[in-house]
């Protein structure tokens, strides 16, 4: 079959991403010379580093100068380049097609398999996982696998400090890890050894949490860790609630490993156990592994610590879910009734990003099929013919990796040559659909779903059982027992000429599809990622030119035919789309995925608990195996005051305000009616002991009572919220709530909110608030938001902005004088769409700026969530690819 010529040269942020991450490298840039393009440095920042595009013009020695795509020149040193043997997609192409061929077993197959994956390969028609990528004949160091689940940790130190170990090595690699913690004893339980206690489960996930941060800064792949506990656990309410602490786990997701028992007890509103194995059990350091069911078996003692009540148990993760987006919850048991290794190796966890269930050991194999090349135009309808054929190819490029990849840990190599687990995937479901003018969510883009996704399973597994027949089954494969699976039976209900083939042939690999994220190779490859709708159509970027909208591709060519019209409704955005048409397109999916997905449900910020409550069982009901949400502007603080009979007129002029209370003690101002966030339910902003211990007796003490304002102004990371509070008529305390908890965005204003209030409390420099204006105002960071005097370059210049005025609405307003809080919005007009990145790359728009959190690979306040991970919309970046 030969190759057809769509070489399509690459430009903008989709060059970049290819020849950044994925093109072989020459790591010896001594021989760099004119007319190379290279990646060059355009800002040495030793946290958020930015490297451009360009073509060497001119060599002196050492230094090189480079003109960027752009059209800037920049001088660096060689050293500084980074050389690429390959510059276009097609001689990756043929380096992955010649790798994964190189295993067969003769001259003649892997000319032949050589020549059928470039085919499927070329015109992106299948997009190889990144690590796939990046490490294939590049390097014997490079895993090929992108993430990896080790054994629980043996519950002692030496135990732990060997997962430490290996989630280290695995990591340094390019690997994610997903770790199970449930294996380590409870908090304050007794640990002879030492006649003292344990610190629990969850402090020493802290311990993985804070490793992980190192390996981010020190490396070019960034770790990324998923820490997991089972609903039996007696630490599981502090794991459920650990993020609402500052600084205890902040780099990891979080998720809850259900039960049907737990469901079962929710529902009915029964009493639930927590429990642990007897510690004093003699084998208890030999056998316990974190398997409760598997200690039950051996006939050992379980303890009880506690009885809780199911469902107060399961509010407090939706809270904290609906707060800060975590935990996630993977309903573990049904997980593993669905799976195909149920009767040989356990899931325990699953990988970063939720989207592959893994055994001890396991690892993740993955590529994506870009479905958004399977549209026949002339008849309207997906090439079913092409997509059968590129899946079956697909699927025996997946399995060739297995042999294929080097191998750090022999623990890997025996699971994985035992299973052979592969997780063949989509991406430009979004884009196809639209294309089929198919509205993501409605009731016809489930049938749809179905009828893809089945379709694409079915071709897999008649694929896999093909190579059974030529090279053998899986290791572990016992026919009727993996016919027993619940995914199987479902299988074979609809396509029972896949048992027969299995029946026949037998099984090359124990799973063969998963849907993964795939942001960065997506944003490469100019196309909708994974199985989400599209984040966003339109964005604005700069230019010499000054600000023009822009449009992603599809949309773009919708809007060229169709001048001066909108975008017809089955352009549907994450955010235009209901969490609840999430999660039956989600669930549709999830009938023919033998592994799980990563995916996002996007909530409104006005969603209320309750709804996130019946969000999360309308996932377990429908058979998803897990769920996420993200609720737009999420947090867990809030900012005004109590409600009262007397209503505030206004603090400014034509802005009408919340209910205020007249008196309030300082220690807790519980908002009740919340008009500016819409956020339900009784939350409260605490300004406890711990904020008076950060003054000493040198610093004016702090009143019972203060008057103040809060200020709502727009910025680019997200809508902040500024409280000053005056002492004898002069601002003396500010606090700033920005972004969600958790997140970089929302330590830094925390801090940076403790410092102004130091500052303003102690000592005597003259006007404090001056001086203070004068070194915040005006700092710029990666965007900047408004025009002209409403124009707020960051939150620091927010925070000047809201100072400035503050005089003004605290003594101007004869009314303000009676409240404790008075609020007041700073920018009047609308904001006018974001300004790009330091880059020079869109950055999405909206009326109110979503919140975003720090990208730490170019390090604008582009990180969204989608596809269940973080990916930025500046750079590309991945936190999960």
């Amino acid at each position: 079959m030969g190759n057809v010529d769509v070489s399509k040269k690459l430009t903008g942020l989709s060059e970049k991403i290819f020849l950044d991450r994925y093109a072989l490298k020459n790591a010896d840039t001594s021989h760099a010379k004119v007319g190379d393009t290279v990646l060059v440095l355009t800002k040495d920042d030793p946290k958020f580093p930015a490297k451009e595009v360009g073509e060497i013009i001119s060599r002196e020695g050492n230094i090189v100068k480079v003109r960027t795509r752009s059209g800037e020149t920049v001088e660096s040193a060689v050293e500084k380049l980074t050389l690429n043997m390959e510059k276009t997609p097609e001689e990756m192409w043929d380096r992955l097609a010649g790798a994964m061929a190189s295993v067969e077993k003769t001259a003649e197959k892997r000319q032949e398999w050589t020549e059928k994956f470039r085919y499927i390969l070329n015109d992106w028609k299948l997009v190889p996982g990144g690590r796939i990528a990046a490490g294939a004949d590049a390097s014997d160091e490079l895993t090929l696998f992108n993430c990896y689940v080790i054994p629980s940790p043996k519950d002692s130190r030496g135990g732990i400090m060997s997962t430490l170990t290996e989630m280290t090595e695995i990591m340094s690699r390019g690997g994610g890890v997903g770790i199970n913690l449930s294996s380590l004893r409870p908090r304050r339980s007794i640990v002879k050894g030492v006649n003292g206690s344990s610190s629990g489960a969850v402090s020493w996930g802290g311990l993985f949490s804070y490793t992980t941060g190192l390996i981010e800064q020190g490396g070019s792949r960034r770790g990324a860790l998923m820490l997991m506990i089972n609903d039996w656990h007696p630490d599981l309410e502090d794991f459920i609630t650990v993020k609402s602490t500052m600084g205890q786990i902040t780099n990891a997701n979080l998720s809850v490993c259900v039960s049907n028992g737990f469901m079962k007890a929710v529902k009915e509103d029964l009493e639930w156990e927590l429990v642990f194995p007897d510690t004093t059990d003699p084998e208890y350091n030999d056998l316990w592994d974190g398997n409760l069911d598997a200690w039950k078996k051996l006939g050992k003692a379980v303890k009880p610590y506690r009885t809780v009540r199911a469902r107060d148990v399961w509010h407090s993760i939706i809270e904290s879910a609906w707060k800060s987006a975590e935990p996630g919850v993977v309903f573990l048991e049904y997980y593993n009734q669905m799976s195909n290794s149920w009767y040989f190796n356990p899931i325990i966890c699953t990988n970063p990003c939720g989207e592959q269930g893994l055994p001890a050991w396991g690892v993740c194999n993955l590529s994506a099929i870009n479905l958004s090349k399977f549209y026949d135009a002339e008849k309207h309808d997906v090439d079913w013919n092409e997509l059968a054929t590129v899946v079956r190819y697909s699927t025996r490029f997946l399995d060739n990796v297995i042999d294929k990849t080097p191998y750090h840990f022999e623990e890997n190599r025996v699971n994985q040559q035992n299973e052979r687990r592969v997780g063949l995937g989509t991406m430009g479901l979004a884009e196809l659909m639209i294309l089929l003018k198919i509205r993501y969510g409605s009731p016809e883009s489930l049938v749809f779903l179905d009828k893809i996704y089945g379709f694409m399973a079915r071709e897999a597994y008649l694929a896999s059982a093909e190579i059974a027949g030529e090279k053998g089954s899986f290791q572990a494969f016992i026919a009727d027992k993996f016919m027993e699976s619940g995914f199987m039976r479902k299988m074979t209900e609809v396509y029972p000429e896949v048992g027969e083939a299995i029946h026949q042939h037998g099984m090359r690999n124990v799973t063969v599809i998963t849907q993964a994220p795939t942001g960065s190779t997506g944003t490469m490859v100019g196309t909708s990622t994974g199985i989400e709708p599209y984040f966003a159509f339109e964005y604005f970027r700069q230019s010499r030119l000054g600000f023009d909208k822009q449009y992603v591709p599809i949309a773009q060519n919708w809007k060229d035919a169709n001048p001066d019209q909108e975008l017809p409704d089955y352009f549907v955005t994450s955010m235009s789309l209901s969490a609840e048409d999430h999660i039956r397109a989600q669930a549709a999916i999830q009938t023919w995925v033998d592994s799980s997905i990563s995916k996002t449900a996007n909530c409104p910020a006005d969603f209320t608990v309750e709804e996130t409550k019946r969000l999360y069982e309308l996932a377990y009901d429908l058979g998803c195996k897990g769920v996420t949400i993200y609720r737009d502007g999420s947090r867990d603080v809030q900012v005004l005051s109590t409600s009262s009979d007397k209503k505030e007129e206004k603090v400014e002029a034509g802005k009408e305000q919340p209910e205020v209370a007249p008196v309030a003690v300082a220690a807790e101002v519980v908002a009740e009616k919340d008009s500016l966030t819409n956020l339900s339910g009784k939350l409260s902003v605490n300004v406890d002991a711990k904020t008076e211990q950060v003054f000493d007796k040198q610093y004016k003490r702090r009143p019972q009572i203060l008057r103040g304002a809060t200020y709502k102004v727009n910025t680019p990371f997200g809508m902040a919220y500024i409280t000053i509070n005056d002492m004898n008529g002069t601002p003396s305390e500010i606090f700033l709530n920005v972004g969600k908890a958790g997140s970089d965005v929302f330590a830094m204003s925390e801090a940076l909110g403790r410092v102004c209030s130091l500052f303003l409390r102690y000592g005597d420099h003259g006007d404090k608030v001056k001086l203070l204006v004068k070194h915040l105002k005006g700092i710029g960071g990666s965007g900047a938001i408004g025009f002209g005097n409403n124009r707020v370059e960051s939150i620091a210049d927010a925070v000047a902005k809201a100072l400035e005025q503050h005089d003004e609405v605290m003594n101007e307003q004869d009314d303000a004088r009676n409240y404790v809080t008075a609020t007041s919005e700073v920018l009047e007009a609308a904001p006018a769409p974001a300004a790009a990145g330091h880059s020079g790359h869109a950055v999405p728009s909206a009326t109110e700026v979503a919140p975003k959190d720090l990208c730490p690979s170019c390090g604008s306040a582009s990180l969204v969530n989608s596809e269940g991970c973080k990916n930025c919309v500046n750079c590309g970046y991945s936190r999960c690819n």
